[in-house]
């Protein structure tokens, strides 16, 4: 049995299909650039790339391409299910679960927490339902992976009557990502499920770390929503909550005008001027490139701060996981990174970080305990994973 594993975003849409048993994939792909003339298929199957133009397609029509597409492969007919990325859950969710109209509405429930994410996910939930309507479909949540933290970590000091009555806590994100490298982190150390201390970073355009003790998240750095915490490609990360009134003072914008440069224009590429992209920024602070300096500085001393900080919701550190698209491929990211957290015992290998690039795992540290590990993640082949257990257990 193959799933179909459906990610939809604001302008994008990601899919797969993959053998939940053997990690094989069938089909990878993204229709992107929704809703502009620039918007295209891209799919790769066997090995080879190949890009459809779909000029100025919207969601419903980018995913009919995109079952049709698989259709034409004859991969429909080994699909078991279909499994959602959804990024907010609230409370209401500490595990996947399969899609029912009553799951959908508190998915819906969610959109005040999650107004950025949560609708693209429910128009995929609905699209493939419409495509594929004799399929069962899961819902797999960012969230539901930090809903082992306790209190002194999910609250924040302010009126407890905002958790009450507004649903206001620290929810975490990243959650699939995360529950999946710990697990291999300590499959590497030899550590039973549910034994070990480990922090993992999961680095991309969006970053959070988290603390994972004894196979439980135990604190991480995202917030109610995912633009707390750590700098990100642009991203924030956490800021003075005063920030907001003082811009709008200043400059006349709208408290929601200032929110919207601190999710889109913030960040890497707020601090840089040039790139939320971490590979540009590299060259270009080696170039000389002195706001890309500053923002590789900044980027690595927040992380190994916040890092340092979840070292005290584990108590001891067994290792640090590195993973997503930046914590899996810069070499000089993670060498500052463990630099500024040698006061953990973490000794860094240079040669063993230099080759652990383009899906590479391994310890890149010459300390075994802690140890620094390269771990890549595979959010796509936790989501199929977790719809085909609810599919057959159904």
């Amino acid at each position: 049995m193959n799933i179909l594993v459906l990610n939809c975003g604001s302008s994008s849409a990601k899919f797969a299909v993959l053998d939940p048993q053997t990690g094989l994939e069938h089909l990878t792909g993204i229709a992107q650039r929704i809703g502009s003339p620039e918007a295209s298929l891209d799919w790769n199957h066997g090995g080879t790339k190949h890009s459809k133009p779909l000029h100025g397609a919207d969601h419903g029509q980018a995913l009919r391409e995109a079952v049709a597409l698989l259709r034409a492969l004859g991969l429909e007919e080994s699909l078991g299910g279909v499994g959602h990325r959804v990024v907010h859950g609230g409370s209401l969710f500490s595990a996947s679960t399969l899609i029912t109209p009553e799951v959908v509405a508190q998915v819906q429930a969610c959109i005040p927490l999650g107004p950025l994410h949560n609708p693209p996910n429910l128009l995929g939930i609905a699209l493939a339902g419409e495509l594929l309507p004799h399929l069962p479909q899961v819902a797999v949540f960012d969230t539901a992976f930090h809903q082992t933290m306790p209190p002194r970590a999910y609250l924040y000091p302010v009126p407890l009557e905002w958790l009450e009555q507004h649903a206001v806590r620290r929810y975490g994100f990243h959650g699939t990502s995360h529950r999946y490298v710990s697990a291999k982190a300590q499959e590497m150390l030899n550590l039973a499920a549910n034994e070990g201390c480990i922090l993992t970073a999961h680095l991309g355009n969006g970053c959070s770390a988290t603390a994972v003790k004894n196979g439980q998240s135990v604190d991480t750095t995202m917030g109610l929503t995912p633009l707390e915490g750590l700098v990100m490609g642009t991203r924030s990360g956490s800021v003075d909550p005063a920030l907001i009134g003082h811009m709008t003072r200043a400059t006349g914008l709208s408290a929601d005008a200032v929110l919207d440069l601190l999710n889109k224009k913030s960040g890497l590429l707020g601090l840089s001027g040039l790139s939320n992209d971490m590979r540009a920024l590299e060259q270009a602070a080696d170039q000389g490139h002195q706001r890309a300096q500053i923002a590789l500085e900044v980027f690595c001393y927040v992380l190994a701060r916040q890092l340092a900080g979840l070292v005290v919701g584990l108590g001891r550190l067994d290792a640090l996981v590195f993973t997503g698209g930046i914590g899996e491929n810069s070499v000089l990211i993670r060498q500052k990174v463990l630099h500024l957290l040698g006061f953990l015992g973490l000794e860094l290998d240079d040669q063993a970080n230099a080759q652990a690039v383009r899906g590479r795992a391994g310890r890149i540290t010459h300390s075994l305990r802690p140890q620094a590990l390269v771990v890549p993640t595979k959010e796509e082949l936790m989501i199929a994973a977790d719809t085909a257990l609810l599919v057959q257990a159904s």
